[in-house]
């Protein structure tokens, strides 16, 4: 039976090592919490590990979905230093390219593939095991990632050499970020106008107007509910990572930085943890 290992179990974590249990696969596991590694392991039969290195011996692949590049280097340097050689790293963190790249130079030295590989789909995708994966490194290693990635991603490509997942990521926040933006002004003027919200999103729905935000946000956004997973403060960290780099790479983000600092009034009115789709409360307020 292969072995694997998964560091960190968060909301997105746990529920993908637990996909790898039902793949078949041996799981292993660390989280900077042990608690929550002894209660996924009474979950899922796997077994929970006191640190680092031991979760990543022998294994021959290891996962990890951590919080942001200090996270990062903080658990993938102690990672490739225990690992096998020939073996491979997966990071389904949202990081930096830079990070990304570095990992990836670590990794080769010790003949050790690494993956940039962050996914979108949210803890809902990750529970379903629909996520989307955007991947960044070599064929080799994808190839060989792919169907153990294929335990909780529906879909997955690789982008380009280390690094591209993570920008491909960046392109998936900032278009997420204006759709958000623009179907919570939409609501808002619905509102104000008089219109049923609900009727409105049957009758656009189905147009140029569709999108996934408003097929599953739109009517839980009408009725002040904002508690679906994917938090504020993550959102505006991901933003942070674009807006960063767009200014390395010449890109005009004019309106992600206008919806970033949106979301800053967010936090503001103590939204950190609401869901990104509590930009209408906002407008709404």
């Amino acid at each position: 039976m292969t072995v694997c290992a998964f560091l960190g179990l968060g909301v997105m974590g746990a529920p993908m090592a637990g996909h790898l249990v039902s793949a078949g696969y041996q799981v292993k596991v660390w989280n900077r919490s042990p608690d929550k590694s002894k209660i996924w392991a009474q979950t899922h039969q796997g077994a929970a590990c006191n640190t680092i290195e031991a979760a990543v011996s022998g294994a021959n692949m290891v996962f990890m979905c951590v919080g942001n590049d200090a996270d990062v280097y903080a658990v993938a340097k102690p990672a490739i230093a225990a690992m096998k050689s020939g073996s491979i790293l997966v990071d389904h963190t949202t990081a930096s390219a830079e990070c990304a790249r570095s990992c990836y130079g670590l990794a080769n030295e010790k003949n050790i593939g690494f993956l940039d590989a962050p996914i979108s789909g949210g803890e809902s995708g990750a529970v379903n095991g629909a996520l989307t994966i955007m991947c960044g490194g070599d064929a080799e290693s994808f190839t060989r990632a792919q169907p153990f990635m294929g335990a909780y991603g529906k879909a997955m490509k690789l982008m380009g050499p280390s690094g591209a997942g993570q920008l491909t990521k960046m392109v998936n926040q900032i278009c997420i970020a204006g759709i958000l933006q623009g179907l919570s002004e939409g609501i808002h003027f619905a509102q104000k106008a008089g219109l049923d919200v609900a009727e409105v999103v049957d009758a656009i729905g189905k147009g140029a107007a569709q999108s996934w935000q408003m097929d599953n946000r739109a009517l839980t956004m009408a009725e002040d509910k904002y508690d679906f997973g994917f938090a504020v403060d993550w959102m505006r960290k991901d933003l942070g990572i674009a807006l960063s780099t767009a200014k390395s790479v010449g890109a005009d983000l004019t309106l992600t930085a206008q919806v970033d600092g949106y979301y800053a009034e967010v936090q503001d009115m103590g939204g950190n943890r609401w869901d990104t789709s509590s930009l209408l409360k906002r407008l709404s307020s």
